[in-house]
């Protein structure tokens, strides 16, 4: 028995030590790299392995565990089980190991569908923390946001679970529900949210021509094609005669790095740095640009939720393209990954974290985030969280509710009076008249049909772009820009 556990062990081990080095598929947490079955981008044969001792030990605890253990035991769970432990050890959020069925999800994602609330999600020393809800996922039209923590779903705690275990949790078939509860800053109490799943496309480019020639492209992800799709967009805005151009990386969790430098190439000019790559034991490689700058303005949108690729592309455009940009501290990925897809053998994968990136002028990013050049916030009831409507809110109650219930109210023009969590004769006047244009019963107290209401109105608001106070801002930057080059001519 002793001979067989050793030789299974040591067979992981030769896997995991004798892969190619190559640039993988992007996945949940985000990674950069060529896609799964692309050529290696170096075949490099990593020196290691097992020493006997370490054979001895692992091959050891699996014999003691299969002979002494109270139950049965599955042996591909023990050694994946060790395979993760591995991983855990490290101390990365961005590098784990997935199991076949995982591995098959996360090329789902690749390939641009999958079922699910839509949210990328890393692990942040045990907690599974949000990077970014997707476009016009579930997660996105919840109110989900970057930097929540996911505590539990459908009442099942995600504590200590690794990443590929609570992603399982969370994804799920279309038309499940999914109940999540989420901590949030700035929230003393956790906060539930409940979703619908749905198939979320990864349509990853949309683009539109504003007012005064100025374009607006939005990047939801850096997929496969989205070089080529924004490539294509870009061409049919200046086509129309485009004169300035608003890129938003807004909650675009990122994606692949090939990928985000031929966008890079798009705008910034010949033999200028797009990005800077250092890896273990070798020299700082930098990409340079081989493409050609515009003779036209451009800025960039990022929030919170704009990670990895999407700050590659905010900094080679600020540092090596002149763009400003406009909202919030980004996310701060300054990582690398790639994926080992074939190298286990059994449809299993791992993602390893093997580089860091800097900025063209050499900043490296990870745990800071890109500051923007034009700090601008959202109007507070864009991250406002959702109503328990388990409970009904009424006259001379005190609670974050009460307080949510308030911000909505104000983002929709009825003048509650105050926004601190109190419900006073105000709030409740705001209500009988929220719920008399609703053509609700009219009782000055929040049942959960008023609630509900109350947030589906709400988010009609947010999706207005007359009430995006970033993409505003970003606009009239292009015009002024567009105007004074005007001038000089």
């Amino acid at each position: 028995m002793l001979k067989k556990s050793t030789a299974a062990f040591m067979i992981v081990a030769a896997l995991l030590c004798g892969s190619l080095l190559t640039l993988g598929v992007t996945g949940y947490a985000d990674i950069f790299g060529q896609a799964a079955g692309e050529s290696a981008a170096a075949a490099v044969v990593p020196s290691g392995g097992l020493q006997e001792k370490e054979s001895q030990k692992l091959g050891t605890a699996m014999s003691l565990i299969e002979g002494y253990y109270y139950q049965d035991v599955d042996r591909t769970k023990l050694i994946d089980g060790a395979v993760n432990g591995m991983m855990e050890a490290l101390g990365d959020p961005y590098s784990n190991y997935m199991g076949k069925e995982t591995a098959e999800k996360f090329e789902e994602s690749i390939e641009g569908s999958f079922s699910g609330i839509g949210a990328e999600v890393s692990s942040d020393n045990g907690k599974v923390v949000i990077v970014s809800p997707i476009k016009g996922s579930p997660a996105e039209k919840a109110g989900l946001q970057a930097k929540d923590v996911i505590l539990s779903v459908n009442g099942e705690t995600l504590e200590g679970k690794e990443l590929n275990a609570a992603v399982a949790k969370i994804r799920g078939p279309k038309g499940s529900k999914a109940t999540l509860k989420i901590q949030r800053t700035g929230s003393a109490e956790p906060l539930e949210f409940v979703l619908t799943r749905d198939d979320v496309k990864l349509e990853t480019v949309y683009a539109k021509l504003g007012k005064d020639g100025v374009g607006i492209i939005g990047v939801t992800q850096f997929s496969m094609n989205t070089a080529k799709r924004f490539e294509e967009e870009l061409g049919k805005l200046e086509k129309q005669g485009m004169k300035g151009l608003v890129i938003d990386v807004r909650n675009d969790p990122g994606g692949v790095l090939p990928v985000v430098i031929e966008m890079a190439e798009q705008f910034v000019a010949k033999g200028k740095a797009i990005v800077q790559v250092e890896q273990k034991g070798k020299p700082t490689e930098v990409s340079k640009s081989a493409g050609s700058s515009k003779n036209y303005p451009v800025v960039v949108l990022m929030n919170k939720g704009s990670a990895s690729a999407s700050e590659i592309l905010a900094g080679a455009l600020q540092q090596s393209a002149g763009a400003k940009l406009i909202g919030e501290n980004s996310f701060g990925k300054g990582t690398v990954q790639t994926s080992f897809d074939k190298q286990l053998g059994d449809g299993s994968l791992l993602k390893i974290t093997i580089a860091k990136w800097l900025t063209p002028n050499g900043t490296w990013i990870h745990g800071k985030g890109i500051k923007p050049d034009i700090a601008v916030a959202q109007p507070d009831y864009f991250s406002v969280a959702p109503i328990n409507k388990s409970v009904t809110l009424q006259y001379n109650m005190n609670s974050a509710d009460v307080k949510s219930a308030q911000t909505m109210l104000d983002g929709l023009g009825y003048k509650p009076g105050r926004k601190d969590g109190y419900f006073d004769t105000a709030t409740k006047d705001a209500v009988k008249k929220f719920q008399s244009a609703s053509k609700l019963k009219v009782t000055g107290s929040i049942d959960a049909k008023t609630a509900e209401s109350l947030e589906l109105a709400l988010i009609k608001v947010i999706q207005d772009p007359v009430n995006d106070n970033q993409l505003n801002k970003g606009i009239t930057e292009v015009q002024k820009e567009i105007q004074a080059s005007s001038s000089k001519k």
